[in-house]
């Protein structure tokens, strides 16, 4: 076994705290990295503190991991010691399912294996995460990180990033397209500059002006504060596309869907952890659509790391100690931080 140390929260009301943990030895296809960076996703907030239910203790929290390959295993092909690499929000799946032989292994029918939080699909473990300074993953579920992005910038592109590219490109988010950013903060300012580097019209949809100067720093458009109710309507159906990246259940939709054009698509990629209520009035009388959209594929995030180094897109980052972890929880409730708070995993004790 590995040894790993890393932090971890040993229920939902506690704080997280220094942990020391084993790995598994590398099987054959299996890449062992250095974790160097990992991004707190506002997703590991709500698993540490059971607000989706489900969650497993003690619990080492950690999706968006950069780092460096130490070893692998006998058979791996695709990595050698010193690449820089990747590890996204999940680290197996099926692999036979319509979904994974589509290279849609985030929609595996049979459930993802989530990088943390999840049962490995031998059932030998409860998975671990990036919050560690070491984990061990199947050479398929690791991503190639482009030399010109540098490891702590590349860290939350393996959920913030490919969270915004994928239903920006499913989507066909693209020149003479008109799209509304909803919320701008670690997903929001993603979908901002990948948008504007696929050619969109970029609209961010912010509860206040406080960000705008940021927004327009990254290319948006326009920006709307809809906080105001009158600045809302100057854009009603106005908008191909809306990305709804609020983690909160007190939006009212209604708002946001007469923002459509007929047959335009409003996207949920937030997930507050209370239901949402909606009216199906404003999606019947103009044949929109309200969808969902989740991660993306292990392909399509390496699309993404591509596209990315390509138009030199990397997110806003605060590199914090792993001793601030729990400041940092507490900042992003606030929604103070700009944009994406990164874990050195160098400062692990």
């Amino acid at each position: 076994m590995i040894k790993a140390k890393g932090i971890a929260t040993k229920a939902p009301q506690e704080k997280l705290a220094p942990f020391s943990f084993e790995r598994r030895d590398p099987k054959e296809h299996d890449v062992v990295i250095d974790i160097k960076y990992c991004g707190i996703c506002h997703s590991d907030i709500h698993q540490a503190r059971n607000e989706w239910g489900h969650s497993t203790y003690p619990m080492v929290p950690g999706h968006e991991i950069a780092g460096v390959v130490r070893q692998v295993g006998a058979k791996v092909t695709k990595y050698k010691i010193g690449d820089h690499v990747g590890v996204g929000c999940f680290v197996d799946s099926c692999r036979t399912c319509s979904s994974c032989k589509q290279d849609l292994d985030n929609y595996c029918l049979e459930g993802h294996t989530m990088t943390y939080n999840s049962m490995e699909r031998d059932g030998s473990a409860i998975t671990m995460g990036g919050y560690s300074d070491v984990i061990v993953v199947d050479e398929n579920y690791v991503l190639r990180i482009p030399n010109s992005i540098p490891l702590d910038k590349a860290a939350p592109l393996l959920c913030a990033g490919i969270t915004l590219y994928s239903p920006l490109m499913h989507w066909k988010a693209g020149p003479n397209k008109k799209v509304g950013i909803l919320g701008m903060g670690g997903l929001g300012h993603m979908g901002v500059k990948i948008g504007v580097a696929l050619g969109a019209e970029i609209t961010v949809l912010s509860h206040s002006d406080k960000k705008k100067d940021d927004a327009m720093k990254m290319g948006a458009h326009n920006f709307v504060a809809t906080q105001d109710p009158e600045n809302l309507k100057k854009y009603a159906g106005y908008f191909d596309l809306i990305i709804n990246t609020v983690s909160s259940a007190d939006i009212n939709m209604m708002d946001y869907f007469n923002l459509l054009k007929l047959d335009a698509t409003l996207v949920a990629l937030g997930a507050p952890d209370k239901a949402l209520s909606i009216s199906p009035f404003p999606l019947i009388l103009m044949r929109r659509n309200y969808a969902g959209s989740v991660i993306g594929g292990i392909k399509e995030t390496q699309e993404m790391l591509d596209f990315c180094a390509k138009h030199n897109i990397t997110p806003e980052i605060e590199v914090i100690a792993s001793s601030q972890v729990n400041e940092a929880y507490e900042r992003i409730l606030k929604s103070d931080v700009r944009y994406r708070f990164v874990i050195d995993m160098a400062s692990l004790k």
